[in-house]
């Protein structure tokens, strides 16, 4: 038996197909030569590809990568207030407005570069050559780190500053340096060790590490990611409990016994279209994590309603910041209640029975014994590390898709996916189109997809989308609104 803490080697070994897998994509072109994105987009997709090297680099950690794409969309934003006529900045308030003669077109996009270039050095400094090359193929200095606000560049950094001295200390445990922590970064310093393990389950109502098989045929353990996220400081949040779910169906409920039977009959009955959509919603495009994946959602609106850049700044900030604070709450609810997945509660309702289930690879439906039944997953990712209530998708995706609802005035989406059914879990089949005709059915389908893919049952799905289009609307009233009108009260 190997112990992991992360995710790294066998998301090296899936990560090349899934690759495969999103160039099938066809919502947008990054390279349509008609489109003209603005700063903004184009350095929010820098921001996306550094997260995507870090999970080829390090494995896929959504709350992580959230954070990053957080302060990122900050940066943009903050950078961009100092030269709006009305707009409050996250860290200054309005202190940082700048004279009516400077605020320019260009002087946002130069402060924009240089904010959002420091923030990505300080989140992923091992992507320093890339994006210093962007960075300089851009025509900016990477020399010039003045923090004079005469200057857009010294306002840059000095939004860029002030976001990471913010942030430094905020419960990630970013540099590894909390008392408790293995000196690791972003490892945990709460001390959380689970009641179960997967050969010995005390309580099947609560989580235990998953056994997942490598190449080799060897057994390892991937233990609960960032366990101590509920610590992190939200953007525009109370507390990490504020929109806490409540108490979730337990072992000996009749809602528990339906929902665990709902999961095995999806698992049974998988045809293309179901397939399709748990994997176009398991990872998301260039493996950026739900929160890139809305980012991504975000720059299809883009396009679609032409935006210009001061419209892309405030989209990309409330989407950004949203997806983190979404995960910020999802991880207390999943700390607090620490629930089980599907694997643990199966095997638990059906111990020494046959029934029927995806036999693996290629093998379609097929009657087994319980303690064999597996998601739809290939064996080396039974699934995500980390309990089960509230699902992480659900909640992203439905603060998110609220959130765009919110901005743009509307809830229509007008996009579509064609994927091919299995191509990361097995032979691919015939293409298929997904309808993304809303954002709520878009949040809805990541939602659905977890039970369809034997992640979650249906409680940890609905719970998360209600917790997450309850975020969005907090944050749009009580929070965005007041930064765009410069009423904002900055936390210290």
């Amino acid at each position: 038996m190997k112990t992991k803490s992360g995710l790294l080697r066998l998301l090296k070994k899936t990560l090349p197909i899934f690759l495969m897998a999103i160039c099938l994509q066809t919502g947008f072109s990054q390279f349509d030569k008609e489109f003209k994105p603005s700063a903004a987009y184009k350095w929010l997709s820098v921001a996306l590809e550094a997260t995507a090297n870090d999970v080829d680099r390090v494995g896929a950690r959504p709350t992580i990568q959230s954070r990053s794409l957080g302060i990122a969309t900050t940066a943009i934003y903050d950078a961009w207030a100092a030269y709006d006529d009305k707009a409050a900045g996250s860290r200054f308030g309005t202190s940082l407005r700048r004279p009516k003669a400077e605020r320019t077109k260009k002087n946002k996009e130069t402060a924009i570069a240089y904010a959002i270039y420091r923030v990505l050095l300080d989140v992923y400094p091992a992507d320093k050559d890339y994006l210093t090359k962007e960075f300089t193929k851009a025509g900016y200095n990477p020399k010039n780190t003045s923090t004079d606000p005469k200057t857009a560049e010294g306002v840059g950094n000095k939004v860029a500053k002030a976001l990471i001295d913010y942030r430094k200390n905020d419960g990630a445990n970013q540099h590894g340096d909390e008392i408790g922590c293995s000196r690791v970064a972003y490892s945990d310093y709460t001390y959380y060790q689970p009641v179960n393990n997967y050969k010995k389950v005390i309580n099947p109502d609560r989580w235990h590490p998953l056994p997942f098989v490598d190449a080799k045929g060897d057994t390892f353990l991937v233990n609960f990611l960032t366990p101590h996220w509920y610590r992190v400081k939200p953007f525009g949040l109370e507390s990490s409990a504020q929109f806490r779910a409540p108490e979730y169906p337990k072992v000996g409920s009749d809602q528990l016994a339906k929902e665990v039977q709902e999961v095995i009959d999806f698992n049974s009955n998988l045809t293309p279209e179901r397939k399709a959509i748990i994997e176009f919603m398991r990872d998301g495009p260039r493996s950026t994590g739900q929160a890139g994946h809305w980012l991504q959602f975000a720059q299809m609106v883009s396009k679609r309603d032409n935006n210009d850049l001061d419209r892309d700044v405030k989209m990309f900030f409330v989407v950004g910041t949203t997806a983190m604070d979404a995960f910020i709450a999802c991880w207390e609810t999943k700390r607090y209640y620490d629930s089980s997945r599907p694997w643990t509660l199966v095997r638990h309702y059906h111990k020494g029975e046959k029934i029927r289930g995806w036999g693996g690879p290629d093998k379609g439906t097929i009657e087994m014994s319980a303690e064999r039944w597996h998601p739809y997953s290939p064996a080396n990712f039974v699934s995500p590390p980390f309990p089960a209530y509230v699902s992480g998708h659900s909640t992203v995706s439905g603060a998110c898709a609220k959130m765009l609802e919110l901005f743009t005035g509307s809830d229509k989406f007008g996009e579509k996916e064609i994927r091919k059914p299995g191509i990361i879990t097995e032979t691919p089949g015939d293409p298929v189109s997904l309808p993304l005709e809303t954002f709520t059915a878009t949040a809805d389908m990541a939602g659905i997809s977890r039970v369809m893919g034997g992640y979650h049952i249906q409680a940890d799905n609905v719970a998360g989308l209600k917790m997450g289009r309850d975020i969005a609307q907090y944050l749009w009233k009580d929070v965005y609104k007041k930064y765009f009108e410069g009423t904002i009260k900055i936390k210290s």
